[in-house]
């Protein structure tokens, strides 16, 4: 029985995600395509300028500017955010720091605190 290596491929969207990159602004024969399990290595070992440029600059997906701005993807939309933001925006709304952003900062802190003591109290029970 002989078995067949076939190149395992995926949507441009699921590769775009895995690069951290936002879809739309993406180069079009990237997201006309399929992305192989070779290429995208390729391309996170030496990104090309396009992709170098878009992770430097964006615009960024939402995950990527949640974690820029420290908070949940939660928080960016009670905050009003639901598109992707420029790394330029992104450094306005820091400079900026409206009272939603300080409550969202303050609540992500809150959890991660949280997580951190649950975490602690299971190693304790663990051991």
């Amino acid at each position: 029985m002989k078995s067949h290596q076939t190149a395992q491929t995926m949507k441009p969207a699921t590769a775009a995600k895995k690069l951290g990159v936002y879809l739309e602004a993406t180069p079009a024969e990237f997201r006309d395509g399929v992305v192989s399990r070779t290429e995208l290595n390729a391309l996170q070992a030496d990104p090309p300028e396009w992709l170098r440029e878009l992770r430097r600059n964006g615009p960024h997906p939402r995950p990527v500017v949640a974690a820029k701005l420290g908070v949940s993807i939660s928080g960016l939309a009670r905050g009003g955010i639901t598109e992707a933001l420029t790394t330029e925006q992104i450094d306005a709304l820091k400079a900026e720091n409206p009272e939603w952003l300080q409550k969202e900062r303050a609540t992500q802190a809150e959890v991660r605190k949280e997580a951190a003591r649950i975490k602690e109290k299971n190693k304790e029970n663990d051991a």
